[in-house]
């Protein structure tokens, strides 16, 4: 079964045309739309996007997915049933007629549901790449999506703690300090990750490992946290 067929069959059942339909409008023949939807022809991204979008779905939905995106990460088959169709307006009997006005479409809306395109920040927190990753009842590690961002390490100060130069450290939000916890510190203009340790209400312990364990102890006061690390991603 092919992947941009169950997009384009999922599209045009949600717009409530028939394949003869969606065939007319698209100016190809009905066979061409139930073979390329069955999967026995095989078609190009820009020729599945030219079919989407003649049938209804809207240029500006695509800005964040790639049709690969959608196809490797959507199981159509689990997407939910096409909306009811509204009757069409007395004498018009055109397929656009009698499509609901819908922004985007099903397919975008389920990915946009469970995958979110996380920034990559570096040292100075400027933004240098995305990479996806999935939403599970409405959070990424139990945090907003908005809100997680991969952190590159910017040098060796914690390979004792298995992390890397430009290893990629999935950051949560968290303003207080977590005790036993990695987490992104800032220290007047010093941003670095660090094993935190609470020494008693009022002072840390910030503890790095590059050749050997080193610590230092700061005021809690002099501290900020953008958030702690929950996992490590490396390339190999």
């Amino acid at each position: 079964m092919s992947r941009l067929g169950d997009l384009i069959r999922t599209e045009r059942m949600r717009r409530g045309m028939t394949p003869k339909q969606a065939a007319r409008i698209c100016g190809v023949a009905e066979r061409y739309i139930v073979d390329v939807e069955d999967g026995r022809r095989i078609i190009a991204d820009d020729q599945a996007r030219r079919i989407l979008k003649t049938i209804g779905l809207k240029q500006h939905t695509e800005a964040d997915f790639t049709l690969d995106d959608i196809a490797v990460a959507v199981d159509l088959q689990t997407a939910s049933p096409p909306r009811p169709v509204p009757p069409a307006p007395s004498g018009d009997t055109s397929p656009a007629a009698s499509s609901p006005g819908v922004d985007g479409s099903i397919w975008l809306d389920a990915l946009s549901a469970v995958l979110k395109r996380v920034p990559v920040m570096n040292a100075v927190m400027q933004e240098t790449g995305r990479r996806f990753l999935p939403v599970l009842s409405g959070l990424i590690e139990g945090a907003p999506p908005d809100k997680v961002f991969y952190f590159a390490a910017p040098d060796d100060s914690m390979r004792g703690f298995r992390i890397h130069r430009n290893d990629l450290c999935l950051i949560v939000p968290s303003q207080s300090p977590i005790d036993g916890a990695i987490m992104l510190a800032d220290r007047g203009q010093s941003r670095a990750l660090r094993k935190i340790k609470r020494l008693d209400a009022f002072t840390l312990l910030l503890q790095s490992f590059d050749h050997e364990l080193t610590a230092e102890t700061a005021p809690l006061n002099e501290i900020q946290f953008a958030g702690r690390c929950v996992r490590v991603e490396i390339e190999l």
